[in-house]
């Protein structure tokens, strides 16, 4: 466990952020007392990890859509020119 001041940290909060996920836990001291502690989060254990894509299933909804009468571009000019804040 490391122990640095808040203005160290603040300064290299992208480093400790990192030695923090690498498993280390780093506290934060303000004029000598502790306020915190950085250490990495837990992770599910989902997280992370890519589900495949059901293509059949993708193809089936995308069926069922109906299709629009514009174009992508016609569309967003339209909201953009008729729509004003």
């Amino acid at each position: 466990m490391d122990s640095i001041s808040l203005a160290d940290a603040k300064a290299r909060l992208s480093e400790l952020v990192d030695r923090a996920a690498a498993g280390e836990t780093v506290c934060i001291t303000k004029r000598g007392k502790l306020v915190a502690k950085l250490v990495a989060a837990e992770q599910s254990p989902q997280q992370g990890k890519k589900q495949p894509i059901d293509v059949e299933a993708l193809r089936k909804l995308t069926s069922s859509m109906t299709m629009q009468p514009d174009s992508a571009g016609d569309f967003v000019r339209r909201m953009r020119d008729e729509d004003r804040y």
